[in-house]
């Protein structure tokens, strides 16, 4: 789909500006630009913000849907004076926002949003998932901002706009800490699955949201801490691969972390002294085949679509089944046609044909490996384990 960037043109920095950035402090911290497109036509929007840690930034999306009298807001992101221009322009074609919906119970980057996007539109009714939670100190959702008098709870309360929406679990799962559960939507009219973290779709070119500011792409493009921040399609597309293995696997088997003075050395050195470039702090080395790793994750010709190695390794580890029961209950839905999940590439062409092949995908390969690339990500899993953090069956009895 063409991706409209006008919302951004001639936008200031004010009207980018989220304050509360400090309650969750992740890049581009209080400054988040955002990109707003057409999905399906007069159906489905989406606006795009980036998020992560150290330039590892990747989208996230907030998914628009037309519902009957007005419009649905799924997965909440920080509502900017950008945003809420954006969809204050759709409400004048298509009717008020009539329903804000978080159908994540872990997500913080959408939890945290969700209080403030609701005090923009205060006539619309707020539906969670069940089993919100917060931590450290457990805190009922009123104490978050979020209003008790308009918010319903997903399932337990009723399901919004059933007439176009029919709304499945996956989960709950225990995590120890709190609950994972993510509740999906197939948007009938639309005939797109609205998903939060279930399933992704990665592509090999850098998402147009980088086209604001492309320096997490030339930021990791380099070798070194010393290289200067050169921009090319070149470059874009290596640190575009580079952002990509990070966020799938946080500590890739190809990546090298030099000691603490070669860092310090580099950063030294004259002509590093930019706070764009981090002031030539890099502690990363990229061993040969690391290409070959990100290929893999990644689709030239369309989004390669996938279980996130992140949630399969850390958080459904050993819950495979109820990705299955999941991915079951998805091949089922009638209509089935587009897959829109809260991260990467949107909309994904999506049928109950192509969720029985990645289901069936599941039994040829081993569920949350521990070896090469999914190293780290094992060893973390194993530490948590260990010291109690995570429980050891997730699942709840039948």
């Amino acid at each position: 789909m063409p991706v409209d960037l006008s919302a951004t043109e001639g936008v200031s920095a004010k009207h980018q500006r989220w304050p509360w950035w400090p309650m969750l402090p992740l890049y581009p911290y209080g400054r988040r630009r955002t990109v707003f497109s057409e999905l399906i036509p007069g159906q489905l929007w989406s606006l795009e913000q980036l998020q992560g840690v150290y330039y590892v930034a990747v989208p996230v999306r907030l998914t628009v849907a037309k519902v009957p009298g007005g419009l649905m807001l799924v997965n909440p992101l920080p509502p900017t004076g950008e945003v809420l221009q954006a969809i204050a322009n759709l409400e004048k074609q298509h009717g008020p926002v009539r329903t804000i919906v978080l159908p994540t119970a872990s997500g913080l980057e959408h939890k945290l949003p969700l209080a403030p996007l609701a005090r923009a539109f205060s006539d619309a009714e707020i539906w969670v998932c069940p089993g919100q939670w917060s931590f450290p100190l457990p805190l009922p959702l009123s104490w978050l901002g979020i209003p008790a008098s308009r918010t319903r709870v997903l399932l337990e309360d009723g399901v919004p706009h059933p007439e176009v929406c029919q709304w499945l679990s996956l989960g709950p799962l225990d995590l120890g800490v709190g609950r994972f559960q993510e509740v999906s939507c197939l948007h009938q009219p639309s005939g797109a699955l609205l998903v939060t973290d279930a399933l992704v779709g990665i592509a090999a070119e850098p998402p147009s949201l980088f086209d604001l500011d492309p320096t997490p792409l030339l930021f990791h493009a380099r070798e070194r801490g010393v290289e200067p921040l050169k921009d090319s399609a070149e470059a874009r597309r290596r640190g575009w691969a580079r952002l990509v293995l990070f966020a799938s696997y946080l500590r890739p088997e190809l990546l090298d972390v030099p000691d603490f003075s070669a860092v310090i050395g580099d950063a030294l050195r004259p002509g590093c002294r930019s706070g764009r470039a981090h002031f030539g702090l890099y502690p990363f080395r990229w061993k040969a085949g690391w290409q070959t790793a990100a290929a893999s994750l990644m689709g030239d010709d369309a989004p390669r679509l996938q279980i996130a190695p992140v949630l399969e390794r850390l958080v459904l580890p050993r819950a495979r089944s109820a990705m299955e029961q999941w991915l079951q209950a998805v091949a089922k839905l009638k209509g089935l046609a587009w897959l829109v999940p809260a991260h990467y590439s949107a909309p994904l062409i999506f049928s109950a044909e192509q969720a029985v092949a990645l289901l069936d995908s599941l039994a040829l390969r081993d569920w949350a490996p521990n070896t090469k690339d999914w190293t780290f990500l094992a060893n973390l899993d194993r530490q948590l384990l260990k010291r109690g953090v995570v429980p050891a069956e997730p699942e709840p009895p039948d």
